[in-house]
């Protein structure tokens, strides 16, 4: 697929001339290659087979959303919804394919057919409901993701195996996401360059009611590009959740914003009336070289939001530059796009052949280069949760302490992000790898590729499923629920009304948490629980929720939420109430919960010990690529912390 070519009308010559012409007229792909060369410059690790391939992989979801989102914002339109939308397709896919056991061929259809309909809603609220793109498909985004989350109950759906082979590799080295990347790109570029509805994307674009006047049936058309972007997320969806080996209902959040910058990036205007399939893929390569990049140099997490969202900025700043020097883009089929006259050619060949000489010598200086320093990746679900943050801290002072290089990132709660951090390990080649996974299921195909490059991987609080593990370190989240059970209704005296305030749908310790505290309630039939509602481990919706739940229940008398800063913000809602009318319980112990309990305000928390999990396991991810045995599960002890002996728990 060839780059977007643009026309310059400033006449420029000579050799400074072509030079500026082709960095303002490919600014995009002369972005990448300078990211690439920075790269390896900087990281021995980058410029490998094995990361490389892991880049397309990682490029590759994004990739095919943004391809659909291309058609919309050709036509100068928004789609807000297509995370939401790739979800709720895998989501249906599974569903129907194991609960309800409809042919695996069958589903896959299915599937597709929601991400269509998706589309033509937000088509049709567009074209004929007259609402603003931003609006339909912002409320598409919330009813895709509330449909994912019914069906699913919240929770991961297994998929069929047979259509998991979307995630393997032909031949043992060549990822299948990568071709469905290529292919589904070629098909965008056909579609924009080579049919009508794709000329009739760009003439919309342009002028819609100049369009309208020429004959063009607009409002038809945008039926199909909506349709079209419903479709390419319904692909994502399936690409993502067979990576995962699971439909998760929370999959692909902030993925929409992903797809927009990839397109905006690879060279098209939000005004519309510009774009092109190969500027959409550049732009979501950029983006995985970005974040690839970063994670083998060992750049925080949050940093790394912050230089994507420049590399946006500067994107758009090009954009205008390149117009304001007097460019003006060539559309699909217009030629020049693919027919080089033979100067330009030569220059295309010289730029290849020099960037190909830099960064060849850069990978065999690098490759000279070698560290006798003991390297440990973490990937942590989040570190926007204090006991996350405190895992992180026990870690590196345990890192410090052994002299060992520890990497640490932040999935955000993603469980796809996080399978790329942990490919991004198992390429860099670290000695041991330390997984906090954000889901058990979905983190075990990366674990796999760990376990087959022979690096041992520990898991932190909770456990990888279908994988080995040379270590768990944990505390008993179904024991822990028991116990906040307990607490709770003796000190309720064995009767009342309670509230449960449940954490991010689909995570293994809500699950487990919420399991051990309904148990736990077994053995007090005089509790009566009025409500459980998610609060997603959020202080902010802890807060926004315990406000609603006392509407209706304003005569409730405890209540129990999954991590402290739900239960804190469970406090801030029952103000007075908190402590003598209403009795709250939390989870984790984290600084800000114990201070609650010594104030009075939370009766208790069930704590664990964060920065003992990150010890420990640092030390035993340590021990095992050292080849000396560790034990298969070390459980931290847990123990509810009550304003008795809150003095004494040092954590």
């Amino acid at each position: 697929m060839a780059t977007d070519t643009l026309k310059s009308t400033t006449g420029a010559s000579g050799a400074s001339g072509g030079v500026r012409r082709l960095l303002l007229d490919n600014g995009a792909l002369t972005a990448l290659i300078i990211l690439v060369i920075a790269m390896s410059a900087l990281s021995g690790d980058f410029l490998t087979t094995d990361n490389l391939l892991n880049i397309g992989v990682q490029a590759a979801v994004t990739a095919i959303l943004a391809f659909g989102v291309t058609f919309v914002i050709v036509s100068a339109g928004i789609d807000l919804s297509v995370g939401s939308v790739a979800a709720l397709s895998a989501t249906v896919l599974a569903w129907t394919a194991t609960s309800e056991g409809v042919p695996v061929w069958i589903a896959v259809i299915l599937a597709v057919a929601t991400g269509i309909v998706c589309g033509l809603v937000n088509g049709v609220l567009i074209s004929y409901g007259k609402l603003p793109p931003f609006i339909a498909t912002l409320a598409m985004l919330s009813v895709g993701r509330g449909l994912s989350l019914v069906i699913s109950q919240g929770s991961p759906i297994a998929f069929p195996d047979s259509v998991s082979h979307l995630g393997d590799t032909l031949g043992g080295w060549l990822p299948v996401p990568v071709l469905v990347m290529i292919v589904m790109g070629l098909v965008t570029a056909v579609i924009l360059g080579r049919t009508y509805i794709g000329r009739s994307m760009y003439a919309i674009g342009g002028n819609e009611e100049a369009a309208r006047l020429s004959g063009l049936r607009v409002k038809r058309q945008k039926l199909a590009i909506y349709a079209l972007s419903g479709l390419f997320a319904a692909a994502a969806g399936i690409v993502l959740a067979s990576r995962l080996s699971s439909a998760q209902p929370q999959a692909a959040q902030g993925y929409e914003l992903d797809a927009i910058a990839a397109v905006v990036i690879g060279g098209a205007s939000l005004a519309g009336g510009t774009g092109k399939a190969s500027g959409t893929l550049i732009g979501a390569l950029i983006l995985a070289v970005l974040r690839n990049g970063l994670n083998l140099l060992s750049v925080s997490a949050f940093w790394q939001q912050v230089v994507i969202g420049v590399v946006i900025a500067l994107a758009v700043l090009l954009d205008t530059v390149r117009r304001k020097a007097g460019a003006t883009p060539v559309t699909a089929g217009a030629g020049g796009a693919t027919g080089l006259k033979g100067p330009q050619a030569l220059k295309y060949g010289l730029a290849v052949v020099l960037v190909a000489a830099i960064v060849g010598g850069l990978s065999l200086f690098n490759n000279g280069s070698s560290s006798t320093t003991p390297k440990v990746g973490l990937s942590l679900s989040t570190l926007n949760n204090p006991f996350f943050v405190q895992i992180k801290e026990g870690a590196q002072a345990e890192a410090k302490r052994l002299g060992a290089d520890l990497t640490v990132t932040d999935a955000q709660n993603d469980a796809s992000q996080q399978a790329n951090q942990l490919q991004n390990f198992t390429s860099e080649g670290v000695d041991s790898i330390v997984v906090n996974p954000v889901d058990s299921d979905a983190a075990g195909p990366s674990v796999r590729s760990a376990n087959k490059a022979d690096i041992p991987v520990v898991g932190v609080d909770r456990g990888v499923n279908k994988a080995k593990t040379a270590a768990l370190v944990a505390s008993d989240n179904v024991e822990g629920g028991r116990l906040g059970a307990k607490a709770l209704a003796e000190k309720l005296g064995g009767k009342g009304k309670i509230v449960i305030l449940q954490g991010l749908a689909g995570t293994s310790a809500s699950r487990e948490r919420g399991a051990g505290f309904e148990e736990g309630l077994k053995a007090y039939p005089g509790i009566d629980v009025v409500a459980e509602q998610p609060a997603d481990f959020d202080r902010t919706k802890g807060l926004d929720v315990m406000t609603n739940l006392l509407q209706a229940h304003p005569d409730v008398q405890g209540v129990f939420a999954e991590n402290d800063e739900m239960a804190l913000g469970a406090i801030k809602a029952l103000g007075s109430k908190a402590g003598k009318s209403v009795q709250v319980i939390g989870f984790d112990g984290t600084p800000d919960g114990l201070k609650a309990v010594k104030e009075g305000t939370m009766y208790a928390s069930v704590a664990q010990q964060p920065k003992e999990l990150g010890r420990i396991a640092v030390e035993n991810a340590l021990r095992a690529a050292d080849g000396k045995e560790v034990e298969q599960t070390v459980k931290v002890p847990v123990k509810v912390v009550t304003a008795k002996n809150v003095a004494g728990f040092t954590g």
